[in-house]
């Protein structure tokens, strides 16, 4: 995984994270639709062969590029996290859609420099799509910008969250009352929901119970677009935020969205 010399710091980490996604697309490609090992982690979720060999190559690779960079996954120990770069990935973003054969399912790669994420990566490995976001850049959906639709308003917004199973009572509740503001509302997508969003053809989304693997790729991206994304409380996104996500093409739209969301959380 060579890199060009001449090229920024960022330059060079954000060729180097669209080079791990080939090979992490090729590797789920391998896997997926075929027979599997299915186990159950500590949370109920489900994990395969696929996950763990996946991002054991993928840290071996970042290692390999950048022995002093510290990584988190979702499938094994995280390491160096006090390392002013740390790596951020999921190698199969959507593990119920691939393992359900649905090919939505996604990589999620980031990079972060001192706890803030400026270069993100979502790859569709079996559609061939791709979302780069990297800081003070435009987001390029497989080479070219991209843009979010700018959409200002609830009433004419498409709403995505993956599952309402994700959502515990409260969260329900506050998504629900969210829901009857908008023009749409569909389920499913994992993190290509949020490409979709980058590339217009989705307005908002909302989800709970993320974790940083899930969400720090998608930052880079979400705002390189036009975007805006953030928790619940409008609060920027970082390793200790507690799960809840919120992305909407355009602030006017995220600040609808918000009120939305508090007007229920608020209620007496």
């Amino acid at each position: 995984m060579q890199t060009h010399p001449y090229l920024s710091e960022t330059d060079r980490l954000a060729e180097f994270a669209g080079t791990l996604a080939d090979t992490t697309d090729a590797m789920a490609m391998r896997y997926f639709r075929k027979p599997l090992d299915i186990e159950a982690k500590a949370d109920a979720s489900p994990v395969t062969q696929a996950d763990r060999a996946i991002e054991t190559a993928m840290r071996r690779h970042i290692a390999e590029a950048f022995p002093a960079h510290g990584i988190l996954g979702e499938e094994h120990e995280d390491a160096r996290l006090d390392a002013d770069r740390v790596w951020v990935i999921d190698p199969i973003d959507g593990t119920k859609s691939f393992l359900s054969g649905m090919p939505s399912f996604g990589t999620l790669i980031a990079c972060l420099s001192a706890g803030v994420p400026d270069i993100g990566v979502i790859s569709i490995p079996p559609t061939g799509e791709r979302w780069t976001g990297q800081s003070g850049k435009p987001t390029l959906f497989n080479g070219s910008p991209c843009q979010t639709s700018g959409r200002q308003h609830l009433s004419e917004a498409i709403l995505y969250t993956t599952s309402p199973d994700s959502f515990d009572p409260s969260g329900l509740e506050r998504f629900e009352a969210l829901s009857k503001k908008v023009a749409m509302r569909r389920f499913g997508g994992d993190c290509y929901a949020y490409g979709l969003l980058a590339s217009g053809h989705v307005d908002l989304l909302v989800e709970m119970n993320l974790h940083p693997y899930d969400y720090m790729a998608l930052v880079p991206v979400i705002e390189g677009a036009g975007g805006v994304i953030t928790d619940w409380e409008g609060r920027p996104l970082t390793l200790a935020s507690e799960g809840k996500v919120i992305a909407a093409a355009s602030a006017q739209l995220h600040a609808e969205a918000l009120s939305a969301l508090a007007g229920t959380a608020n209620r007496p």
